[in-house]
């Protein structure tokens, strides 16, 4: 299986790689001319052929537009900011499971020395997405937006369905929720480690968020993600 890259833009049947992506390709994989690798610019896929080898950008010619599937289910994650290798793992496998939008909460009981070394890691987030949405051969990248308190995300226009993770023992279940729904997207939101406070459920209440659980077991943070995501695609994302 070829692998894939994204490029700025196509132009006159050519596009051109750059940067980091361009030195792991010419370097790392040593790529040579006349080679064969799927390219995308967000929006459509095609076939490319190496024309030119440099340090830092190689040329291609394109041959053939590949076919592309729209996704069937657009989901928006608001996800708690946790200590850095779980949120970065759970970033990385979102994007693998065809997450569109990501925004990191700046939660009450999320560790504040996290929260203010997150805008830091912005950047590094954006590569582990660019790199995880290469991988999968996705045609888009997902959106990160900036970190942001749950109430105010809450409030904010999202699209779809939503939805609260929930230890509560009144939730109920996630599959149940989802039973007989036809939604075309929905809005995740996952808490911290210590849940969430009285104040932000109560926010996600005025929102009209739904509380639902996944199960007796108390899963941390990343695990909900993986866990609640394949759920989401398993019901919903076969229109």
């Amino acid at each position: 299986m070829r692998r894939r890259f994204f490029v700025d833009h196509f132009e006159n049947q050519h596009a051109t790689l750059h940067g980091d992506a361009a030195h792991h390709l010419g370097r790392v994989l040593r790529a040579q001319p006349g080679q064969l690798y799927e390219l995308s610019d967000g929006t459509s896929a095609w076939l490319g052929r190496i024309d030119l080898v440099e340090r830092d950008r190689i040329d291609f010619t394109l041959l053939e537009q590949l076919p592309t599937f729209p996704a069937p289910l657009k989901t928006s994650l608001l996800l708690s900011v946790v200590k850095f290798d779980a949120f970065e793992w759970a970033l990385e496998k979102a994007t693998e499971l065809g997450i569109a939008r990501i925004v990191p909460l700046a939660a009450a009981r999320s560790e504040k020395a996290l929260l203010a070394a997150a805008p830091k890691r912005s950047q590094r987030w954006e590569k582990i997405l660019f790199e995880s949405a290469q991988q999968s051969r996705r045609v888009q990248l997902p959106v990160l937006e900036p970190l942001a308190t749950p109430d105010v995300a809450f409030s904010s226009q999202y699209e779809g369905l939503p939805i609260l993770l929930s230890e509560s023992p009144q939730a109920v279940s996630l599959s149940e929720i989802l039973s007989g729904s036809n939604a075309s997207s929905v809005t995740l939101a996952i808490g911290p480690e210590g849940g969430w406070t009285d104040s932000e459920f109560a926010a996600a209440r005025c929102a009209s968020f739904r509380e639902a659980s996944l199960g007796k077991l108390i899963l941390r943070t990343e695990t909900a993600v993986i866990a609640s995501l394949a759920v989401l695609n398993y019901a919903l994302g076969k229109h």
